[in-house]
């Protein structure tokens, strides 16, 4: 038996993905939503673990790293072509596999194989994806820029938490926005929003 985890944010979707992998007999399958926390590994060990790409937040932080931890290297990532973002943060935290959310039931069962065999498995529709996702074209500081901004933060309170002049911050912003090809910082916010990036 293949144990796997399923890691989503909605019952629902939760529960379906659950349905879906134990209609392999061969899986054992359990489930947690990422708000309850990680149990340890030898509370609920797991050999592949499902989790929904909209679950590891922002760029390089403690979700994706928190997962590996307790679940192992082998994570199966659910994500869309439309969010490269998400797929380019999966996969610089070690997914050994991207599935396509819009993919047929019977290849996440395929992926979560693959992946128990130590193998990485990509879904051939998030490849162009992926690759776009590798060109992430603002700065960290750029995108710290807008991500405060985007909390509603106003020009003085960027300055202040990143420790820079307000011109400094409005150079930040407009160098991001002419990057993106936004017509000013809502329009940004909404292009890295839509990616993934943010």
């Amino acid at each position: 038996m293949i144990r796997v985890l399923v890691v989503h944010d909605e019952e629902l979707l939760r529960s379906a993905l659950v349905q879906l992998l134990r209609s392999d007999g061969t899986l054992e399958v359990s489930s947690l939503s990422p708000r309850a926390g990680i149990p340890e590994p030898d509370v609920l060990p797991t050999d592949v673990c499902v989790v929904d790409g909209e679950c590891l937040h922002g760029p390089r932080e403690a979700e994706g790293a928190s997962l590996r931890a307790r679940c192992g290297e082998r994570l199966v990532v659910l994500a869309t072509p439309s969010r490269p973002g998400v797929l380019r943060r999966a996969f610089d935290g070690g997914a050994f596999g991207l599935v396509d959310k819009n993919a047929p039931a019977q290849r996440l069962i395929t992926a979560v194989h693959t992946v128990a065999a130590g193998e990485r498995f990509l879904d051939t529709t998030l490849t162009v994806a992926l690759l776009e996702g590798a060109e992430m074209p603002l700065t960290s500081r750029e995108l710290s820029v807008l991500s405060l901004a985007a909390q509603g933060a106003p020009m003085a309170e960027i300055a202040a938490c990143l420790h820079l002049s307000r011109g400094t911050i409005r150079n930040y912003m407009a160098t991001a926005i002419r990057k993106v090809g936004a017509r000013n910082r809502v329009d940004a916010i909404r292009i890295l929003q839509n990616a993934g990036w943010a």
